[in-house]
This record gives C-alpha cells, structure tokens and sequence, in this order.
C-alpha cells in the first residue's frame, strides 16, 4: 500500500509546481482532483462487476472527455461541471458552482490522463485518503489561501480520538468539522481490527448513520464531502448527507449524539456584515440567542462549548480544541465554565504547546468533559491537567507536532479507564506534567473560576543555558508579534465600528 500510495502521490505532486506558476493554489487544484476523480470513480462504478448507477447523466461521463484534447477538453468539462451542479444529493452539492481553475489547457490534459490511468474504485480507500490527506495538508500549509484555520494537526486529532475511544453503533458529531479530519481519524479507530471486529451491521452504521457534522465554508464543505466519500463514508445515493452546510450555532439540530469531538473556529468574535443607510458595510457582533444555552455572547468558542453541550445525549462525551480565554475569561466565560464544572464531569485539560497550528501565536487547550444527566450535586469533583506546553518547543515544518509526542499524555488519561489515573506531578518531582486539582479547594476558590492553571517552571526564563534554538526563538518572536498585530486589527476595527 505504502509503495502505491507514493507512486501516486508522487505523480499528484508533479503537476504542482507548474500549477502554481500558473496561479492555481493548491485548494484551487485540490478541487479539480475533487470533481475530476469523483467522475472517474463513477465512471468505473458503472462497470462490471459493480453496474451502478452513480446519477451521472449520459452524456456528462468521464468517458465522454477523457479522450477530447484542447478546446474540447475543456468546453466538455465545463458543461460536465454546470450540468452536474444542477443534481440532487450528495452529488449536486459537490458540484454546486463548480468551475474549471485550470486554465493551462496542457496541464489540464495531463492532469485528466494522470487521473484517468488510475483504478480508483479498487485502491484501497486509506490509499486515497492517505494521498487527499496528503494533498489537504499542503493546502493548510499554503498560507495565502487562509485554508490552515481548517487543518488541525493529524497527530492531535488522533490522540483525542484515542482517548475518547469511541464504540461501534455510536454517533458522532462535529460541528464544524472543516475538511472531516475527526471523522476519518474515528473511522480510522472503529474500523482498526485490533479494537473491534465490525460485523455487516456495524459496518454499515459506520459508513451511514454514525457521523454528523456542519461547515459554514463552501470550498471546504465541498472538500469534506469528497474527503468523506474517498474514504468510504456517507451514500451516494441518499440526500441525506453526512454533514450540512451552514452555521451550526444558529439553531438546536434536534439530534444527540455519542461522542462530540472537534476544533471551532479561531477568532473570538461572532458577527455579521451589514449595509448601513449611507451604503457602506460594517461590521456588527453577532449573539445567539439561544434558549438552550446557559448564556448569550458573540464569543464563538463560548457559543461552541454550549452548543456542545446541548447535542450530546445525557452520557455523551465530548473533546474540544479550546483557546485560553475560554479557561479564564470573565463574564460569560465565567458562567459557562461554571456551568460545566456543575452539570458536567470536566474531568481532564490537555494544555496544548504553541507552533502547532497555522494561524500564528495561538494558545490553545483540549477539554475533556463528560455530560450527567441533571442533578443537584456538582459533578466535576476534580480536574486533571497535562501541561504539553512549559518548556515545549514546536514549529510547523523544523519541529513540528508527532503522534509521538502524545503518546506520554495517552498513557496518564488512561483510556481504558481513567479512574486508575496517577499524578505524575509531586513535592519530589515539580515538573511532572499531570496534575490533579480538587474543584472545591482549587478551582472555586480562583478568581473568576479560572481554569488556566500552570505550575511547571519556565527553563528559559531561569536558565539561560536552556534557552531554545534561535530558529525556535525566532519563530516564537514572529508568532507573538503577528498575534499582537491581529489584536490591534480587531481593537481598531471596532473602534471604527
């Protein structure tokens, strides 16, 4: 498999660089391969031995173009895309307002030969997702396109998904689930044999009726839904459709789920453009109101938590991608935060280092949390910190995050049963970086219930013989300064307001 996928892969990447040159970013290219393999895929469906019909209208198949050269190539291709936009289910919201970006009609054409000397239908489907997974990540990586708000780091998203250790004929949400990572890294876990032995019936929950999921960008809500497809997940043939298109935080879905795992949006604030009677448009926050949720702010992250909170069932689980104002923030904050320790088990914080995400100088957290069904008595007793951020040093490409760099925190969750935890932190050892706070003693008592809890000395204040690499450094001062620089932005754009 992994010499398949490289040869493929290899022969994906060589149309990149000259793409580039052209001014097709990767997002731009990453959706030709979309549309174009999607129809590749169907055409090989409609024969033997598998005699589907994938809904492509004749006339509009892959076999109708990918012998046409030049001029005819490419008005074939168009037509193909705009007749196929017009099409109901899954099919039709893949090809919704879909236009050619390849404009150099010779790399187009070998783009489709490339596309067209691959069986799609028999590789493996890990082997396409590896290749797509592939071609996902340089996108985030292509700063420009902005696509990187969309990517969390794979490694993160397994750990999460090892820790929350979903089960067969169990539901899982993401509600802005950007290109599906989560979704595939929980595929990925349920249909691993050396934890469940799926029979046909908890194969096909996992392929139809196990995940749900929302993304409010159109290129990427189209990106996730191929991502799913290649990787055998949702059907074709159904309008009901894995995941909708829209803001999540608008309404209550109705349905409860499992298990909740995501990473919301960057940014704290929610708000809308409007056109004021002079004509010009302005910015205005946005607020939810919600009955709900526990209380109204134009933080997103604050109105993720509880919308979270709402779509879990009674013994739902959920692990979250937070930033650090969600741990020590005020105001609503301070009520949501409250309101978990109250109703739910917010058992475990995985303070996260910083180089880890595309968009710079972020801080960021995972909770766990557990919802309870309703009861008089709190239910968080106490809180287990892993601090992965003092003294840790990450950069997206020199340095950046592994699946072994997670594997120590694994270990102290103790999925398989968290209730046999141990500190690793003591009086003998200050540096251990698992840690237990009691939530009457230690967290009620902090100002404003805060959350952003810290003990392990910082080597590079106190040590100048430990100070990190200068590229580290360097990186840390432009992470801080473009972080600073964002502020000031959101400061001057509502003084304007």
């Amino acid at each position: 498999m992994i010499d398949q996928t490289s040869a493929i892969a290899s022969k994906v990447w060589s149309l990149c660089n000259p793409l580039r040159d052209d001014g097709v970013s990767y997002g731009d290219y990453l959706e030709q391969l979309t549309y174009l393999i999607f129809l590749k895929m169907a055409d090989e469906y409609a024969k033997e031995p598998y005699n589907l019909d994938m809904g492509i209208p004749e006339g509009f198949t892959w076999a109708d173009m990918n012998t046409l050269k030049g001029a005819e190539l490419e008005a074939q291709y168009k037509a193909t895309l705009e007749t196929l936009g017009e099409k109901g289910g899954i099919l039709g919201r893949i090809f919704k307002g879909a236009v050619n970006k390849i404009n150099n009609i010779a790399i187009f054409y070998r783009v489709v030969q490339m596309i067209d000397r691959e069986n799609w239908v028999s590789m493996a489907s890990d082997v396409k997702g590896v290749i797509y997974e592939e071609l996902l990540q340089k996108n985030a990586e292509d700063i420009k396109s902005g696509a990187g708000q969309y990517f969390t780091p794979r490694p993160l998203i397994r750990a999460m998904v090892e820790c929350i250790r979903p089960e067969p004929m169990k539901t899982i949400a993401d509600p802005c689930c950007g290109s599906g990572g989560f979704f595939l890294a929980a595929q990925a876990f349920l249909a691993d044999p050396t934890h469940y032995q799926l029979d046909r019936e908890q194969k096909e929950f996992l392929k139809k009726e196990t995940f749900y999921g929302n993304e409010i960008v159109a290129a990427t809500y189209k990106t996730a839904l191929m991502n799913l497809f290649l990787h055998n997940i949702g059907d074709i043939y159904s309008n009901n459709v894995p995941i909708a298109f829209g803001d999540a935080l608008l309404m209550d879905p109705g349905y409860r789920v499992d298990y909740v795992m995501t990473n919301p949006p960057f940014g704290k604030k929610s708000s809308i453009t409007l056109t004021n009677e002079e004509g010009e448009q302005e910015d205005e926050d946005l607020v939810y109101n919600r009955t709900d949720f526990w209380t109204t702010s134009s933080n997103k992250q604050l109105n993720f938590v509880q919308h979270i909170n709402t779509i879990l069932k009674a013994t739902g689980k959920a692990a979250v991608v937070v930033p650090d104002n969600v741990l020590f923030e005020g105001g609503a904050g301070e009520t949501v935060r409250r309101k978990l320790l109250d109703t739910t088990d917010l058992h475990t914080i995985l303070r996260l280092p910083t180089g880890i995400f595309y968009k710079p100088g972020v801080k960021a957290n995972v909770i766990f949390f557990d919802k309870r069904p309703a009861s008089p008595e709190r239910q968080t007793k106490e809180v287990w910190i892993y601090d992965l951020r003092t003294n840790m040093h990450f950069t997206l490409k020199q340095h950046p995050m592994k699946d072994e760099d997670l594997v120590d925190f694994i270990r102290c969750y103790h999925p398989e049963n968290r209730h046999e935890r141990r500190e690793t932190y003591s009086e003998q050892n200050p540096d251990g970086r698992f840690r237990k706070f009691d939530v009457e003693r230690d967290i009620l008592t902090r100002d404003k219930t805060s959350l952003d809890i810290f003990w392990i000395k910082d080597k590079s204040l106190a040590d100048l013989d430990n100070l990190p690499s200068p590229d580290e450094l360097a990186a840390d001062i432009i992470e801080n300064l473009q972080s600073a620089l964002q502020s000031f932005s959101e400061l001057q754009a509502q003084l304007k307001g």
